[in-house]
């Protein structure tokens, strides 16, 4: 058993161990060392098959590459399959090794370092005949410099050419003697331009001057071969050398703009191209002239001989430009179409790239771009000269020049262009958007220490003012560039942006703002008078004070707040259908920046809305209410006991039920309002979001409300969006509240219903907005008696449709029971005198009376102040009496009475139900214009109809908890109800 075991464990162990083995191949990790070119030495190269080093073969050596073996010096090749080489070294004989390294001669010179033959300046060597022979000694021509031949040596060495034009125009020979100037291969004459030339570029937001290897090697000779020879290329080369060097300008060095501007003048005599006097025949046009205050003639003067127009059958919205291409040498590419993106840095569809050049798109185009990109996709900048096309007929090609505001553009050290003031600007043509070339030091075709990039690019049109046909003045192009100093290209990058902007002069819409909010704040000036001094008249105070002066202010806060509303949502309006619904184009949305006293006066609107709603809040949560029971008490039937002697019965109690039930219901209708919250939120949400009405506030000529996720999405115009957002959100609450009136006309009205409650509860309501004014709801039982059963309150109810008894109004043969009540001083002393003792409970503890229980003080006040409420309304009290009358049309409009109750109270009939002022309900325009405001000011901050529904409805539900819960408190104290029995 044991000998079984064992072998079990054998047979195992060998499974275990092939195992491992049949896993090792694919469980192995395969890597190779890390080798480069410059490891290899001079006597190896790179073996490109397997990534690693290798050594040459006898009598060679690494080549320049890195990559190939080549022979040594004195040797020649006797086989290269392109793989490897094969060497045999020169006899002494012919030391000398052939130009194509496969043959040895004999040198009439000397041999050179590379083992091969050298010839002496001005001499070309040639090693074979005509046909190809080889000789048996190489030999050295020199080239004929003088007339007729005017040969030299080509580049390499190998042919006999005729020499360059300027040699042969200053000395007739292919030498540049003295007193003439050699520069960049040219020979030129020494008094032709100052030899002391800046070859420097400044980097103006760096601080530093670059010697720049391609201005030191072409600079001078391109300025001289343009003003000696008339050299187009040479001409277009410092122009572009003036381009790359911001178009800086100073009279006193000589730099690429300085020598541009000299050879500019010096050749006057020679006219202008296509009579434009800013265009020199034969050089590039770059300046719009060389004194300031040109712009305004440039840019205001003379409109586009074509108009642009939104609809309709002479539609036309496409901006067309186009633009001559150069190389960096000055030589002409090609004319090209702008769009594309050759002007827009940043990449994107095409489609959404052509929305830049459609008429009335604002256009932003935002990126980062990465440094190490940038060098080596832009190894060469080039230039465009840019044009608007304008197509006047069938054929008939107009181009516009495009002026260009370089704000890197420097005067005599001074940045001109970046002046706010247009008469001060230098405007310019060429345009470079990616340098790579002028930062270069060493040579032109090193790394570069600096470069400069077009950062930010806008297109601006302005309209002409009052005009009715779309007519525009000239584009400007304004460029800004950003010099980055090379440091680890990798992780370098660049913000860029590319922009289109339309404008038009605002200065007659502020005008006309500003006077409409002057008159307009001016009435409410007036109209808050009226209301502070009413308000005065309702306290019977007659003193200007203090608390007078903060009333003043308050009022005038909501009035004025309703001006800047009115102003703001008319304004967004006026853009919102004028520029959305215009054929030829005589509107332009603000810019961004133009917008922001637009959103001041919405901020305005907004703080002043919200003191005066917070105002009002305070005020409703203040006022004075008490019910009036009518109630009295009935004797009670009852089983007496035969010959107990007892005599008539104890009169019931009346039961404070019935005015606990109005009390609640009174707690119920203080948040209620004509408009639902909720709905309206939903309603705004879909409108905006769902229907898709928010595409209306684009900044764009286009009305649809549906745009495809392919195409440019513009930013949206805040002055847009709060019209649509304001207009929408006012309509849908106007289309509530028309439907509020059928409602409570045909289903429910809770205000009716509360005060026909009152008259079923035989409960009366007194409310004092102020110290001696506020409202009377006259709820006293035409049926005498509330406490009762079902049967009887169903024949009292039908009694009274039936005309049966008694109408409900306060005076005999009216159903007017609402009442404005304006009461004496007298009056108003005397409740404050019942409500005295309960105010001291509420006042510092050293005015309490701890011997009262305050159980007890608040029933025997509500006792004794529902007795003289009802004394009063009864006329039990001659010296606080009343009369009931009606108000005056005009006590109605301004809201303010004119006759001063001194020695009777007056009850003003009020069929309009206006106790509801001091409710939710009877302030809805207040509500509404202030969830208004709050919508469009969170909007406005956010950019997100979402965001500013959810908020505006958070809001309106912490306002109604907070009207809910204190309105609660303050109605179980003024009542003298225990707070516990209001639900």
């Amino acid at each position: 058993m044991a000998t079984g075991t064992l072998h079990s464990q054998l047979v195992f162990g060998c499974f275990l161990v092939l195992l491992l083995k049949s896993n090792l191949h694919t469980c192995e990790q395969f890597s190779i060392a890390f080798s480069k070119p410059s490891d290899c030495g001079t006597g190896g190269y790179f073996d490109i098959s397997s990534l690693s080093c290798a050594k040459c073969g006898a009598d060679q050596i690494s080549g320049k590459s890195g990559l190939n073996c080549e022979c040594q010096t004195g040797f020649k090749v006797l086989t290269n399959n392109g793989g490897s080489i094969t060497c045999q070294k020169c006899p002494v004989s012919k030391p000398g090794v052939t130009q194509d390294g496969y043959e040895c001669i004999q040198c009439s010179g000397s041999v050179g370092e590379d083992g091969k033959c050298q010839c002496p300046t001005g001499s070309i060597l040639v090693e074979r005949n005509v046909n190809g022979t080889l000789l048996e000694e190489a030999v050295c021509e020199a080239c004929n410099g003088t007339v007729p031949a005017l040969s030299a040596p080509d580049a390499k060495g190998s042919r006999c050419v005729r020499c360059q034009d300027s040699f042969i125009s200053m000395s007739h020979s292919c030498m540049c003697g003295s007193p003439n100037i050699l520069a960049g291969g040219m020979c030129f004459a020494s008094s032709s331009l100052p030899t002391s030339v800046v070859p420097t570029v400044s980097f103006a937001q760096l601080g530093l001057a670059v010697p720049s290897a391609w201005f030191s090697g072409f600079l001078y000779s391109s300025a001289a071969a343009c003003l000696s020879f008339t050299n187009l290329t040479a001409c277009q080369a410092l122009g572009n050398m003036c381009v790359l060097n911001m178009h800086s300008m100073s009279t006193t060095i000589n730099d690429a703009c300085g020598l541009y501007n000299t050879i500019y003048r010096a050749t006057a005599a020679q006219g202008n191209n296509q009579n434009i006097p800013y265009w020199r025949i034969n050089m590039p046009w770059l300046y719009y002239g060389d004194q300031p205050g040109l712009a305004s003639r440039v840019l205001q003067s003379e409109p586009l001989p074509v108009g642009f127009s939104f609809k309709g059958t002479n539609k036309n919205t496409n901006i067309e430009l186009l633009a001559a291409v150069y190389t960096a040498q000055g030589e002409f590419i090609r004319w090209e179409n702008v769009g594309g993106g050759n002007l827009q840095l940043c990449p994107d569809t095409l489609i959404r790239e052509q929305a830049a050049y459609v008429f009335g798109t604002a256009y932003k185009q935002n990126c980062v771009l990465s440094v190490s990109d940038l060098l080596v996709g832009q190894t060469e900048p080039l230039f465009y000269d840019i044009f608007l096309v304008q197509q006047k007929a069938q054929g008939d090609r107009q181009l516009l020049a495009v002026p260009i505001l370089n704000l890197n553009m420097q005067f005599n050290g001074q940045f001109v262009n970046q002046a706010t003031d247009m008469n001060s600007w230098y405007l310019t043509r060429r345009l470079v958007l990616i340098d790579t070339l002028s930062g270069r030091e060493k040579s032109v075709s090193s790394t570069p220490r600096v470069i400069r990039i077009a950062s930010n690019l806008k297109i601006r049109f302005q309209l002409v003012p009052n005009t009715q046909k779309g007519a525009v003045y000239p584009p400007l192009m304004t460029v800004s560039y950003s010099d980055i100093l090379i440091t680890d290209p990798a992780k370098q990058t660049v913000i860029v942006s590319f922009s289109v902007e339309y404008e038009m002069d605002q200065n007659e819409a502020r005008v006309k703002t500003d006077i409409a909010l002057g008159v307009l704040g001016g009435v409410a000036v007036v109209y808050s008078l009226l209301k502070t001094a009413s308000w005065k008249r309702r306290i019977a105070s007659p003193l200007i004070d203090f608390p007078t002066i903060l009333k003043f202010l308050l009022i005038y806060a909501g009035d004025l707040a309703n001006v800047f509303f009115i102003i703001t949502v008319g304004t967004g309006l006026y853009w919102l259908i004028f520029y959305k619904a215009q054929q030829f184009v005589s509107v332009l949305l603000p810019l961004p920046s133009q917008e922001e006293r637009f959103v001041t006066y919405v901020g305005c609107a907004f703080a002043l809305k919200a003191v005066h709603f917070l105002h009002k809040l305070l005020v409703q949560l203040s006022v004075d209410i008490f019910f009036i029971d009518w109630e009295r008490p009935r004797s009670k039937t009852s089983k007496f006991v035969e010959g107990s002697g007892e005599g008539k019965p104890p009169a019931a109690p009346v039961s404070i039920w019935r005015t606990y039930f109005v009390a609640n219901e009174w707690n119920e209708i203080q948040t209620i309002r004509k408009i639902s919250p909720t709905f309206q939120i939903i309603a705004i949400l879909f409108f905006l979001e769902v229907a898709g009405f928010s595409s209306l506030a684009l900044r764009d000529n286009s009305s649809e409300l549906r745009r495809s996720d392919e195409v440019y999405t513009p930013a949206y115009s805040r002055v847009l969006r709060y019209g649509l957002a304001s207009a929408m959100w006012l309509c849908i609450g106007f289309i509530q509240l028309i439907f509020s009136v059928f409602h409570e006309r045909f289903v429910e009205d809770k205000i009716r219903q509360f005060v026909d409650l009152c008259s079923i509860s035989n409960i009366s309501v007194l409310l004092l907005s102020h110290r001696c004014f506020g409202y009377y709801i006259h709820g006293r039982s035409v049926h005498g008696h509330a406490d009762t059963n079902m049967e009887e309150m169903n024949s009292n109810l039908k009694r009274e449709a039936e005309n049966l008894c008694g109408q409900r109004g306060l005076l005999p043969n009216s159903d007017v029971q609402t009442f404005q009540i304006s009461i004496t001083s007298r009056l108003r002393a005397q409740y404050d005198r019942i409500l005295e003792p309960l105010t001291r409970r509420n006042g510092p503890s050293r005015l309490v009376d701890a011997s009262a229980n305050p159980f007890e003080q608040s029933t025997k006040a509500y006792h004794t102040m529902n007795r003289f409420l009802g004394s009063v309304i009864d006329h039990a009290h001659r010296e606080m009496d009343y009369i009931v009358k009606d108000k005056l049309l005009f006590e109605r409009l301004i809201g303010m009475e004119f006759i001063e109750p001194m020695e009777k109270s007056i009850f003003y009939n009020d069929d309009s139900y206006s106790f509801a002022d001091v409710l939710f309900y009877g302030n809805e325009s207040t509500l509404l214009i202030f969830d208004t405001l709050f919508f469009c000011v969170v909007d406005l901050g956010s950019q997100n109809f979402v965001l500013a529904a959810v908020l505006t409805y958070l809001q309106q539900l912490i306002f109604r908890l907070i009207r809910n819960g204190l309105g609660r408190r303050n109605l179980a104290i003024k009542t003298l109800v225990d707070k516990r029995f209001l639900i």
